[in-house]
């Protein structure tokens, strides 16, 4: 490898944007196992939200670790772009129609019950994956067996 190449290592934002996401997981996760099993019955379409961004946020946090793979690269940017669709949708469906979000979510009203981390950290995503392209494609087939 020559000293111009970009380092495959995550350093710096990247490791902050992995603590994130994986802090968010973590939250996501066990708001929506007890949002779940207490009480889904009165708001299973805020709750099933809730679950659905601890599963975005596990996944978004797995393909950041491993995006400098082309294949976990592309998956980062999905899960990304989806959080970031879904905070935008959720969040603006709880200010114009607030009887579907009786409960809260974890995107609900663009995440103000985490201090709106979910609007800003997938803008930060999709910064890194902009300046930290995957560089695998430049490695010869035979190293990666």
């Amino acid at each position: 490898m020559s000293s111009t190449a970009p380092s495959t290592r995550m350093t710096g934002i990247g490791r902050v944007l992995v603590i994130v996401y994986a802090v968010m997981a973590l939250a996501a996760t066990g708001r929506s196992f007890v949002q779940i099993v207490r009480r889904f019955d009165e708001a299973p379409l805020a709750y099933s939200l809730s679950a659905l961004a601890a599963v975005v946020y596990i996944l978004a946090t797995l393909a950041l670790v491993l995006a400098r793979r082309r294949g976990w690269y592309t998956v980062a940017w999905v899960a990304i772009v989806f959080e970031l669709t879904g905070v935008l949708v959720v969040g603006l469906l709880s200010i114009l129609m607030p009887a579907l979000f009786q409960h809260e979510t974890v995107w609900s009203l663009f995440g103000r019950g985490y201090l709106f981390i979910p609007l800003v950290v997938p803008v930060f995503g999709i910064w890194w994956l902009r300046t930290h392209r995957p560089v695998d494609a430049a490695i010869p087939a035979e190293v990666h067996a």
